[in-house]
């Protein structure tokens, strides 16, 4: 039986990717002392690899594809492709930013004010490449983690990743301006890519899980409606596209289904009995295929 060698991220990503997974209808199970998940698709083999590290093993073709960062892609300076852009991050559906960030005190304002500074991050090529780009010479040092306590006696400044930034607030630094945004990405390798059964089992991967991705914070809506409240009705529906509208067994009625954000149901749902919906039911979505 032919198999696909697949990377997952170990470390800050992994729960959020397993939890993805599953809603595009692939169930992983992981052993806390196994780097070697079981999957219930019998042509995938699974191996938990770090973010920082996936873009490289895929390069060389230890495993056909794996999801990373952009981030560490750019960092790795990897030749791969990109199969999927998934737009999700440790907390939320959003992209996560590089940032240069200095204490609050600190006299940095922008990066020119980097010259002949000690810059520490976990990200230095990206940091040269940002300090190239910007004709700034400084001391760019690799920080083996806890980086945002290094400023101001061990560094003066850093490049980090953060999310909210809350992070940041929490060690007294402020952010003087975004390097990067980054988010998760499918890819491939390039020997991999050109097999044609490797390619589509990747293709159809990546279909169901940017389809798991839509559905994140959304919900289903369907409902009875007479004919004559049905203007009245669609007033209030936001859709992602145009609610859909089909004929019952009494000529009188219709049926109502639609997408909608699953924050606005609380809200939505009297208003839409107020005026005239019956039957309302609200349902889950595990996938939306665009």
């Amino acid at each position: 039986m032919k198999k696909l060698k697949l990377g997952l991220p170990k470390g800050s990503l992994q729960e959020s990717t397993i939890s993805i997974f599953e809603k595009a209808g692939y169930r992983i199970r992981v052993d806390e002392r196994s780097y070697f998940p079981s999957i219930d698709d019998p042509e995938i083999e699974c191996m938990l690899i770090r973010a920082q590290e996936m873009a490289r093993y895929v390069q060389d073709g230890v495993i056909d594809c794996g999801i990373t960062g952009r981030d560490w892609i750019i960092e790795s300076k990897a030749k791969v492709v990109e199969m999927a852009d998934l737009v999700y991050s440790k907390r939320g559906l959003r992209p996560v930013r590089w940032v240069l960030a200095v204490p609050m005190a600190s006299k940095i304002r922008s990066v020119k004010d980097l010259e002949g500074k000690r810059i520490a991050t976990e990200a230095v090529n990206l940091t040269q490449d940002y300090l190239k780009k910007n004709r700034v010479k400084a001391i760019v040092e690799f920080s083996w983690g806890a980086t945002e306590v290094k400023p101001p006696r061990l560094a003066d400044a850093i490049v980090e990743v953060t999310e909210t930034g809350a992070s940041l607030e929490a060690n007294n630094l402020r952010i003087v301006e975004t390097i990067l945004e980054s988010t998760p990405r499918l890819i491939m390798n390039k020997e991999s890519f050109k097999d044609r059964w490797k390619r589509r089992k990747v293709e159809k991967l990546a279909l169901l899980l940017q389809g798991a991705i839509n559905a994140f914070g959304k919900v289903g809506l369907m409902m009875n409606v007479r004919r004559k409240d049905l203007q009245k009705v669609l007033k209030i529906l936001p859709a992602l596209q145009k609610p859909t509208v089909s004929p019952l067994s009494d000529p009188r009625w219709v049926d109502v289904t639609t997408i909608i954000d699953e924050k606005v149901v609380r809200d939505l749902i009297p208003k839409l009995k107020e005026a005239g919906a019956m039957g309302i039911v609200e349902y889950p979505l595990n996938k939306i295929i665009l």
